[in-house]
């Protein structure tokens, strides 16, 4: 018998970018299934049988991807490459939404990135912010400037899943003023994918996912960096200062972040000072990573604590001053007194407000198998909120929650057969919330399982790429009975046995399981190298979360008494998504276009009785209730980016976004008729402009300076939800920027700073966007100035300045 073996041949480099090695740099042998991953020095180590002569590709986040050719004379060859950066293109490879490293090019789901530089170049009072301004079709819905909710094509709260370094982000994400616990400066890196064809994910990525990814930075042997960063910003007087450390020793890399903000009350020119919107943030984080052959292993922790205040919006009916509770019994909201000056302009923290706390610790790790890896990321959180709303005993706590939640996700990424790349897993969360010592109960103490199995492969034919897959899911709620009564020393609500005396069951006892199945399949059609069209059609599954089925209470921070509904069913839509992109020499082009159909869709509506006047359970507090019907979105994005070949100085950014939300509940539309026809929370047009001038080369010591202006446009909204006064028109509004930037460099050509001036409102506009809730913040049917509820923020100078060492 005759047995024929190949000759085993290796191949061996170092990938660098400008001298400096990279890490994490996908290599592959095309048309077989050897690949592997460049290593923290940059060096990259492949095996090949037979042949002598090979194609190799290069790819990474960041990086124009690179092909070349290679013969291996021998059994070895040695081959370095130097990648080039780029700011964005087709070939940029993305983490979120995919089975694993993928091209953007060849993924037909939506998929938009967001590096730091952007980031740093805008005016941002929190990561959400900046993620708004830089990603045409993701808005936000705010609750002063410390509070952004992410909204994606008009759908929000739990619909948008939200990741930290891959983990899902679990801090009560349901609230209207509950924010994202995340610390801004220590994000190098956001991903966001529009839609829900996320199918490594389980429920709440009905409308998207956003990734935020924690800076990595490359470091050679015993070598130590770090930056701090310093932002302030006249308008609220906000104070930040940011350290990061990074050390790497052998195979072992550390990396650690301390962040801080400050804030007095924001202002604009028709409301002065804007009573109740100080906050003050701190931030740590830490993390030790070590590579070895077998893969790698990252170990984090991460801490958040904010203390933010409540705006109520109550006023003086003449001179429209803000004026502040005193008392809890006997209150009147419209006899109130006047806030002195002096509390205006202060940095301390009043004593309504809120205190908000998560812990993260997870472990992520790659596990190389041969032709195939594994990845498995645990992780555990805590939040607790506080929101202290009684002005008598200012130490007592109106809400005291604590939510402790276990992730879970396995990932085996399978080895490539027959040219499909196919990932199957499973992931989910075990989830409680307890209510502390608080005296008002918005939601019960629940016990949440979460568990879904998913299965996605991709496959090229040529120039088309396709990719889709499935998934199932499974989630149980459920709670005890929950009882309340009065405590006859404060006055206040207590939680309280079921024997005690004059006690209330305001939670009845609950259990129910929702199922889901969910899937995508999509393709796109490369046209060249640099042209593309993009199609793809997904159903997603959210469960109803605990406020929609089981609230029944004052939340004291959203100053809104909400009523859940037991009988509520899973929502599920049915998206189709169509892109055209462009790379073109001078210009980049996309237009991207969606319509989403949505079973069982969940919104709050007021509730009023029948006479159609306001329901007011809790004086001084609005009530809502939720609802479900079927519901309609389609909108589109648009993106026109021109940088002339020509002028390399020069760039112009363009895009627009546009969303329109239909009710689809037709009893209620045969009986309110177009008062009921749209769906709230939608935000009306938005289109942004930038124009941008670029330094090619050094300024005296300024390393390739820029200018720029922009302008930021939003149309008048006249498709509100108006059933019961719940939404009302919001009118239109232009506001200007400007910003200036450069790197500060030392006489021997080293960077010794990053400097980032920004002026945001230069006309200090008077506005209020249709997506903000302190718009409605108003007890007065009609004021001396014409004026009704609260705006947002007028003229703000920024300056930011950024020391690596």
């Amino acid at each position: 018998m005759l047995t024929v073996v190949a000759q085993k041949k290796t191949i061996i480099g170092k990938i660098t970018s400008n001298q400096q090695p990279l890490e994490n740099i996908n290599v592959k042998i095309m048309s077989t299934n050897q690949s592997t991953k460049s290593n923290s020095l940059g060096d990259y180590q492949l095996n090949t049988f037979g042949k002598a002569d090979v194609v190799i590709q290069f790819s990474g986040i960041g990086y124009q991807s690179a092909k070349v050719k290679v013969s291996i004379i021998g059994d070895s060859l040695r081959y370095n490459i130097d990648l080039k950066t780029q700011a964005a293109d087709l070939n940029d490879v993305v983490i979120t939404g995919v089975n694993r490293a993928t091209a953007l090019r060849k993924s037909p789901v939506p998929i938009a990135v967001l590096s730091k530089k952007t980031m740093d170049q805008n005016v941002n009072t929190n990561l959400i912010d900046a993620i708004v301004k830089g990603i045409p079709g993701v808005t936000a819905v705010t609750t002063g400037p410390n509070v952004s909710k992410p909204f994606i094509r008009g759908l929000g709260y739990n619909r948008v899943l939200t990741l930290y370094d891959g983990l899902r982000q679990e801090g009560q994400q349901w609230g209207d003023e509950h924010g994202i616990e995340v610390d801004e400066y220590g994000i190098s890196r956001a991903e966001v994918v529009k839609g829900p064809a996320s199918l490594t994910y389980g429920s709440d990525a009905l409308a998207g996912v956003i990734n935020m990814i924690p800076l990595n930075p490359i470091l050679e042997d015993g070598e130590l960096q770090g930056d701090f960063t310093t932002n302030y910003q006249s308008n609220n007087g906000l104070i930040a200062s940011s350290l990061g450390l990074a050390y790497r020793k052998s195979d072992w890399k550390y990396t650690f972040r301390a962040s801080g903000k400050t804030a007095h009350n924001y202002q604009n020119k028709v409301d002065g000072l804007v009573y109740g919107t100080a906050f003050r943030e701190y931030n740590l984080s830490a993390s030790a990573r070590v590579d070895k052959s077998w893969g790698y292993s990252k170990t984090a922790i991460t801490y958040y604590d904010n203390l933010m205040e409540i705006p109520d919006g109550s006023r003086d009916s003449l001179s429209r001053k803000f004026t502040r509770q005193i008392l809890d019994n006997g209150d009147d909201i419209k006899n109130r007194p006047i806030v002195p000056d002096d509390q205006l302009n202060s940095y301390a923290i009043n004593p309504l407000h809120q205190h908000i706390q998560h812990f993260r610790f997870y472990n992520t790790s790659n596990f190389k198998l041969g032709n195939s890896d594994l990845n498995v990321l645990i992780g555990g959180q805590q939040s607790i909120r506080r929101e202290y709303n009684h002005p008598t005993a200012p130490d007592q706590a109106g809400l005291f929650v604590m939510l402790n939640t276990l992730n879970y996700d396995i990932k085996y990424n399978l080895p490539d057969f027959s040219g499909i790349e196919s990932t199957i897993g499973i992931n989910g969360m075990f989830q409680s919330n307890r209510s502390k010592d608080a005296t008002d109960f918005p939601i019960p103490d629940y016990n949440l399982f979460d568990v879904g199995a998913f299965f996605f492969a991709r496959k090229s034919f040529g120039k088309i790429d396709v990719s889709g897959g499935f998934r199932a899911d499974r989630r149980n709620m459920e709670w005890k009975n929950f009882y309340v009564a009065s405590n006859p020393q404060t006055g206040f609500g207590e939680k309280v046995s079921e024997d005690a005396a004059a006690s209330n069951l305001q939670f009845p006892a609950f259990e129910k399981k929702y199922y889901g199945l969910s899937g995508s399949l999509g393709l796109t059609y490369n046209i060249s190298e640099k042209l593309l069209i993009k199609a793809n059609i997904s159903r997603g599954y959210r469960a109803p979360n605990i406020t929609e089925i089981g609230s029944n209470g004052l939340d004291p921070g959203a100053h809104i008494v909400y009523l859940g509904n037991r009988t509520f069913k899973p929502e599920f839509n049915l998206q189709q998504d169509l892109g055209v992109i462009a790379y073109l020499r001078d210009a980049d082009l996309s237009v991207e276009v969606f319509n989403n159909h949505i079973q069982n869709y969940i919104y709050q509506s007021r509730l009023t009785d029948e006479n159609g006047n306001p329901v007011v359970l809790v004086p001084g507090n609005l009530t809502y209730q939720y609802q479900q019907s079927k519901a309609q979105l389609y909108g589109a994005e648009v993106s026109i980016n021109l940088h002339p070949s020509q002028l390399k100085w020069l760039s112009f950014n363009n895009s627009m976004a546009y969303v329109v939300g239909l009710n689809k509940n037709q009893d209620l539309l045969d009986l309110h008729g177009s008062e009921a026809k749209y769906l709230p929370f939608i935000p009306p047009l938005q289109i942004r402009s930038e124009l941008k001038a670029t330094a090619q080369k050094y300024i005296g010591f300024l390393n390739k300076p820029y200018v720029k202006v922009d302008a930021s446009i939003f149309a008048d909204q006249d498709k509100f939800y108006a059933l019961d006064n719940t939404e009302t028109y919001t009118k239109g509004y232009t506001l200007f920027n400007a910003g200036f930037g450069s790197a500060i460099l030392s006489g021997k050509g080293k960077v010794l700073m990053n400097i980032f001036i920004q002026v945001d409102n230069v006309f200090n506009v008077a506005y209020q966007s249709h997506l903000n809730r302190l718009k409605y913040f108003e007890y007065y049917n009609s004021s001396p100035n014409g004026r009704s509820g609260i705006y947002n923020m007028g003229r703000n100078f920024s300056f930011k300045m950024i020391i690596p060492f």
